[in-house]
């Protein structure tokens, strides 16, 4: 059973960046498309960006096309979010996923399967 821990949360300036990582255990990290989701207080988990087995394909969020690099080092089974030029609405829990499909919609979507990080919390401050 694959195990996610994700890191690099804060608190940081509108502006600001800041880059989150997660980190999976197990084998098959590499056989398997990676995303990440963000829940905001009191809305629905949304998706943030994704990234094929072999990092080829990438799919972002408009909210954050051109501000967010999604990447992956299958060599240290992990996964990165690269958020530039935040702003206060990125504020969230933000939560990988391992085992995701990348959709004709260039979205992701997950399915039982799907094994989710514990989240870590980025905070943006006007």
């Amino acid at each position: 059973q694959v195990q996610l821990v994700e890191s690099g949360g804060g608190l940081v300036q509108g502006g600001d960046s800041l880059r989150v990582s997660c980190a999976a255990s197990g084998r098959t990290f590499s056989r398997y498309a990676m995303a990440w989701f963000r829940q905001a207080p009191g809305k629905e988990r949304e998706f943030v960006a994704a990234i094929s087995w072999n990092g080829g394909i990438t799919y972002y969020a408009d909210s954050v096309k051109g501000r967010f690099t999604i990447s992956r080092d299958n060599a240290k089974n992990t996964v990165y979010l690269q958020m530039n030029s935040l702003k206060p609405e990125d504020t969230a829990v933000y939560y990988c996923a391992y085992n995701v499909v990348l959709t004709g919609g260039r979205t992701a979507v997950t399915g039982p399967s799907t094994v989710w990080g514990q989240g870590t919390q980025v905070t943006v401050s006007s």
